[in-house]
């Protein structure tokens, strides 16, 4: 491991707001003054991405937090040029802070003739000269295996749980933790578990993507408090739809929380008309100014939990007791009072 005095931070375009907290995080906590090295990352007029680093990272401990995100394509050639041009400049370590990880949809051939582009950015990744990935919420825990390399992934659940036990506190034996598709079953048992609550199922059935035929709910939600779990919303559709649905089987309340806020297109429209009390994401995409000005969305930081990830890595100490609720509560002090 490289012997460095602090590890450091360097960040891309995507989402430069969470780049900016996690460095706030890590000073607050290490007592030493952790900033974003100094670069730029600018496209020249044909749209090709320039990078300059003006700061010296001959030895250093390098993490890049880049969120590859939309645009994707722009969002992950930033993440590879960096990581070369730290590489060049005799970086001793580069660990890719990826807060969402795009194209992890594309993660096996579900039909003839198909890529697995999940497994293809991998590779890349690995020969830009990436050496850990550090990441949250991976859309299919597989991914890790197209990495050559060690790849910490992170939970939102531990998350989600400190907020759900603040938010519902006195109606925990009302909630119900429901999973909008047969796929998602074990991510939304894994938040059922951290509170205690029942799980419901919502079953679809696709003509094709984008456009649900007929849902189906497995499970008796009558009089529940809803709580729709999973790790990407995209356009909102499945999700407004699941949230119809439930009310029509007797649900008193229908709440969602989502790791990675995509939101394109008509998402924050559907969602702001939809019968959701309220959708819940992380920053693990920066959100635009109409999430923000949504009345019923809110965002959660995820600024506390990378940072410290970054400084269990850094001094070689483990990242997976940041699973925990129990660990978790010290990080996010302020933000819930202790039960």
């Amino acid at each position: 491991m490289p012997v460095t005095d602090q590890p450091k931070l360097i960040t891309g375009n995507a989402n430069k707001p969470l780049a900016s907290s996690i460095a706030e995080r890590m000073s607050l906590h290490s007592g030493v003054d952790v900033g974003l090295v100094d670069a730029r990352v600018e496209r020249f007029n044909d749209g090709e991405i320039f990078v300059e680093v003006f700061e010296n990272v001959r030895g250093e401990d390098m993490f890049i937090i880049q969120p590859t995100s939309n645009p994707t394509n722009d969002n992950l050639m930033e993440l590879l040029i960096m990581c070369d041009a730290l590489r060049r400049s005799s970086a001793a370590r580069i660990t890719a802070v990826i807060p969402y990880f795009g194209y992890a949809r594309q993660d096996r051939r579900t039909k003839a003739r198909t890529p697995i582009t999940a497994k293809m950015v991998a590779n890349m990744m690995v020969g830009a000269g990436i050496e850990r990935v550090l990441t949250m919420d991976l859309h299919a825990a597989q991914i890790q295996g197209f990495f050559d390399i060690p790849v910490d992934n992170l939970y939102a659940s531990p998350v989600f749980s400190l907020d759900i036990k603040d938010q519902f506190k006195d109606r925990m034996d009302e909630l119900m933790v429901v999973s909008p598709d047969v796929g998602g079953v074990a991510r939304a048992r894994e938040l059922a578990k951290r509170i205690n609550s029942p799980l419901s199922i919502v079953d679809k059935r696709r003509e094709k993507p984008g456009e649900i035929a007929e849902m189906t709910v497995i499970g008796n939600v009558e009089g529940k408090v809803c709580l729709i779990v999973d790790d990407i919303c995209d356009t909102a559709g499945t999700l407004c739809k699941a949230a119809e649905v439930l009310l029509e089987n007797g649900a008193k309340e229908v709440h969602s929380y989502i790791s990675h806020g995509v939101m394109s297109g008509p998402a924050v429209e559907r969602v702001t008309n939809s019968v959701m009390k309220s959708l819940v994401i992380t920053d693990t995409i920066q959100p635009t100014q109409a999430i923000l000005d949504a009345s019923n969305i809110r965002v959660v930081p995820t600024a506390p939990v990378f940072a410290q990830a970054i400084m269990n890595i850094w001094t070689g100490t483990s990242v997976s007791s940041l699973f925990e609720a129990e660990s978790l509560g010290p990080i996010y002090d302020g933000m819930y009072p202790a039960e």
